[in-house]
C-alpha cells in the first residue's frame, strides 16, 4: 500500500477535480503491475495498473488507495474492471466520499465473491486527499493560507513594497504549493495594488536523486495524525513507515504527472468589478480566472469579458459572506483552496474559523513598526480566548524558514 500511495502522489498536481489514486497489482509477493491516475477523463489507476499486469492478474491481489468507483462517469467503473480481470481480493486504504461511490464499488467487489479489506494506511490516504474529503464531507474546499513575513511579524512597508522578503527558493517553494492547488484566491486589494499573477511557474517537479533522498532526515516522519509539531529538517520529510516520498505535509520528492500540470483556477474576490485594470494579470490567457462579486455589480469595462465572472452574497459594505464563497467553490470541484491575500481577507477567514492550514514562511529581516502587520484580527479580552495552532511541519527553505500550521 506504501507504494500505491507513492504512485498517487505522482498525480499531485495533475488529477483535478478528481482524487490522487495509486494500485499496485500484487501476485504471490511479486507486484506485477501498478498504475495512478494522471487526469480528470483518462483511465483510473487500476485500468492502468490491470493493463501492465495482462492475464497474471487472475487470481492476484490489488491495493488500492481508494474505494474503486463503480458508476459511469467519464471513464468505466474500476470495480468492473477488477471482477472482469480475476481478481481474487483487493486491500483499498479509504472509503471514497463521493455520494454516487461510497459503499457501492466494495460491495460490488463483495457481490462478485472477493475478498475485501478495508483501511490499510487510511490516514496517509486521507492526508494525500484532504481537499477531496473536504469537498464532500464538509462542502468546502480544504483552505490553505500562505503568508510570508519578517522576524517582526511585519508584511510591507508602509509604502506597500513587499518584493521581496522572502528568499528565491522560499518563492519557489511556493510555487510547489500553488501546483497542488485546485483554485487560488486573493482579494480585491491585493489584485489592485500587486498585479499578482497567480500562475504556477515550474513547468516540472522533477523527482530526488537516490543520494539526495538519503540525506533526508530519519526522524522528520511528519504525516499524520501523529505528527509531534517537533519536526526541523532541511531536507524533503519522508512519509508513512518512513517511506520517502510518500505521503505528508508538503511537496516531496515525486514526478508530477507525465505531462502538463493542472492550472489552477484564479479566483479574485472583486465586490464592485473595479479592482482588475485592463492590463492586469489576472485578466491574461495563462490560467483560468473567476472573478466573484456583489449580485448588483456591473463591470467598470468590457475587458473584464476576459474572465468568468459569478454573482456571491455579500453584505451592505460589500464584504462576502465566506462559507457560501467557499459553498461555491466547492461545487465548482475545488478540493484544494490556496489563499494568497492580504491582512483583511486573511484575518476574516480565521475569524470565521474556515481556515484548515497556515503555510507560514519566515524571513530572517527587520521591516520596523510603521512596516505593514500579518493579519487584520479583532483584539482579545483576554488570553484564554487566543487561538492555539500546532505546528506540523518546519524546515529550512534557503534563509527562510517554512512553518505549517494547523488547529
Amino acid at each position: 500500500m506504501a507504494r500505491a500511495l507513492r504512485l498517487a502522489e505522482r498525480g499531485l498536481s495533475t488529477t483535478q477535480p478528481n482524487p490522487r489514486v495509486g494500485c499496485v497489482i500484487e501476485r504471490d509477493g511479486e507486484i506485477i503491475g501498478e498504475g495512478w491516475h494522471q487526469r480528470a477523463g483518462e483511465p483510473h489507476a487500476e485500468v492502468f495498473a490491470l493493463r501492465a499486469a495482462g492475464e497474471r492478474a487472475r487470481g492476484a491481489t490489488a491495493y488500492v488507495t481508494l474505494e474503486p468507483c463503480s458508476h459511469h462517469g467519464r471513464t468505466p467503473p474500476c470495480a468492473d474492471a477488477l471482477i472482469e480481470a480475476g481478481i481474487v481480493r483487493v486491500v483499498t486504504a479509504s472509503e471514497d466520499p463521493n455520494p454516487k461511490v461510497v459503499g457501492a464499488g466494495l460491495g460490488r467487489l463483495r457481490d462478485a465473491g472477493m475478498a475485501v479489506e478495508q483501511g490499510l494506511m487510511r490516514d496517509a490516504a486521507r492526508e494525500l486527499n484532504r481537499g477531496f474529503f473536504s469537498r464532500f464531507e464538509r462542502g468546502r474546499p480544504w483552505v490553505r493560507v500562505k503568508l510570508a513575513m519578517s522576524l517582526d511579524g511585519r508584511t510591507a512597508l508602509a509604502n506597500g513594497e513587499s518584493k521581496w522578503i522572502t528568499g528565491e527558493a522560499a518563492r519557489a517553494d511556493v510555487q510547489r504549493w500553488r501546483a497542488r492547488s485546485s483554485a487560488i484566491l486573493t482579494g480585491a486589494g491585493t489584485a489592485r495594488v500587486d498585479d499578482p499573477r497567480l500562475t504556477v511557474r515550474l513547468p516540472r517537479l522533477e523527482p530526488l536523486s537516490h543520494r539526495e533522498r538519503r540525506r533526508v532526515a530519519p526522524s522528520a516522519q511528519c504525516w499524520g495524525e501523529g505528527s509531534t509539531g517537533d519536526n526541523t529538517t532541511t531536507e524533503p520529510s519522508p512519509g508513512p513507515s518512513g517511506h520517502h516520498g510518500a505521503v505528508g505535509h508538503g511537496p516531496r520528492p515525486y514526478r508530477e504527472g507525465e505531462g502538463k500540470s493542472f492550472k489552477p483556477l484564479r479566483v479574485v474576490l472583486d465586490a464592485r468589478l473595479d479592482a482588475l485594470p485592463p492590463g492586469a494579470h489576472l485578466l491574461d490567457s495563462s490560467a483560468p480566472t473567476l472573478a466573484l462579486h456583489s449580485p448588483d455589480a456591473k463591470p467598470v469595462d468590457d475587458h473584464y469579458a476576459r474572465v468568468e465572472l459569478a454573482a456571491a452574497e455579500c453584505d451592505a459594505k460589500g464584504r462576502f459572506d465566506l462559507d457560501a464563497v467557499l459553498k461555491l467553490l466547492a461545487a465548482r470541484g475545488v478540493n484544494e483552496l490556496q489563499v494568497e491575500a492580504g491582512p483583511t481577507l486573511c484575518g476574516a477567514l480565521l475569524d470565521a474559523d474556515l481556515v484548515d492550514e497556515l503555510l507560514l514562511y519566515v524571513a530572517p529581516v527587520l521591516l520596523g513598526d510603521s512596516a505593514r502587520p500579518l493579519l487584520g484580527l479583532p483584539p482579545l479580552a483576554s488570553m484564554a480566548d487566543r487561538r492555539d495552532w500546532r505546528v506540523v511541519d518546519r524546515r529550512a527553505i534557503g534563509q527562510d524558514q517554512r512553518l505549517l500550521l494547523r488547529p
